[in-house]
């Protein structure tokens, strides 16, 4: 039997032989195997972190893959929380910057009022002991002041505006201003004894401080009271 001899055609445009399978592929042309190796390595060079992924996963074993990926969630799970907590902050400084703009925007006109609720007890406190003996016009008037004087307090303290009463207090100088001191060995030093001018609150502010006496001479405020 003859061996089979495989011939070899020239190309006549480029004097080159073809349908050689013992000569290697021409430059430039890709066998099948050199084609998937390419793709390989442009799907790695494009995702770097999928392909790092799968060799420390090929590396370390499923072992180290699921402990990577519980720390991974972890962190993730550390994150959500941290957000969850900014956002809860967020909105609670919005609604008590709201509370407090509620509260506090109407001060200025407040602050006015309590001029008017200081002429309408120095009216009364005109009258003194002279409002026994009137009759009449006189004394429907005076009760007619004490009424106005009774609403517009009720009116202000509807609003958050109270009026503090501090005798017997101890003296707080965020809330009242002593005016002068008074001796009294009966009461513990520092206590209010009297008031001047009547001091009012909006919220928990101070509007207007008031205006006090203050005992001296007796003995030390108890442990506790400040």
């Amino acid at each position: 039997m003859r061996p089979t001899v495989h011939q070899a055609r020239m190309d006549p445009m480029t004097n080159d032989h073809t349908n050689d399978p013992t000569r290697p592929a021409a430059e430039g042309h890709e066998g099948p195997a050199d084609e998937n190796a390419r793709v390989d390595a442009t799907a790695a060079a494009a995702h770097p972190l999928d392909a790092a992924a799968a060799a420390h996963a090929v590396e370390g074993g499923p072992d180290a893959r699921i402990a990577e990926l519980e720390a991974e969630r972890d962190a993730l799970k550390d994150k959500l929380l941290r957000a969850l907590a900014d956002v809860e902050n967020v909105r609670r400084r919005a609604e008590r910057e709201v509370s407090d703009a509620r509260t506090y925007a109407k001060t200025n006109f407040a602050r006015d009022m309590l001029n008017v609720a200081d002429n309408v007890r120095r009216a009364l406190e005109s009258v003194g002991d002279a409002r026994d003996g009137m009759e009449g016009a006189a004394k429907t008037l005076v009760e007619g002041i004490e009424l106005t004087e009774r609403d517009l307090l009720n009116t202000l303290e509807r609003h958050g505006v109270k009026k503090l009463d501090p005798v017997g207090e101890k003296f707080d100088p965020n809330l009242h201003q002593a005016m002068f001191e008074v001796p009294n060995p009966d009461v513990p030093n520092g206590t209010v004894v009297q008031v001047v001018q009547t001091g009012y609150v909006i919220g928990e502010r101070c509007l207007r401080p008031a205006m006090v006496g203050v005992s001296k001479g007796g003995p030390k405020a108890a442990n506790g009271e400040g």
